[in-house]
């Protein structure tokens, strides 16, 4: 409604719109805005894993079972995926990477501590630019 009205449009057309850029995945979820700090998770690492290829694809969906795991990236270069999660604390980290490792098909990890976030998950610099394919 509030944008409806910001923008000068009937609620009805703010709402296809909105359904159309739904469709086609334009947003992103609610959760990416909620800081894991908040919920009691301080520590964050990217841990690069090294994996048998033919067990990808159900490693994928394993490791997407551990909750600690906030997204995960297949890659190209030395390691096979980069896995950003979150821990309570290091003796939580090691149990974390201790999960990871006993998944079928890791052949071994590597890990590095954030030491803190230097630029934000942003997109306004690109909407700034305009689309590439204007």
């Amino acid at each position: 409604m509030a944008l409806a009205q910001k923008l000068g449009l009937s609620r009805n057309t703010v709402q296809a719109r909105m359904a159309q850029l739904e469709k086609k995945h334009v947003f992103l979820s609610f959760e990416r805005r909620i800081n894991p700090v908040s919920l009691g998770y301080p520590l964050m690492a990217f841990i690069s894993v090294h994996v048998q290829q033919q067990k990808l694809g159900t490693l994928a969906e394993e490791l997407a079972s551990v909750p600690e795991i906030l997204e995960g990236y297949g890659l190209t270069g030395s390691a096979d995926l980069l896995l950003r999660v979150v821990a309570l604390d290091a003796e939580d980290l090691f149990r974390i990477n201790g999960k990871i490792l006993a998944c079928d098909g890791v052949d071994r990890t590597d890990t590095a501590l954030a030491m803190g976030e230097l630029i934000p998950f942003r997109i306004q610099p690109l909407l700034d630019r305009g689309s590439a394919a204007e």
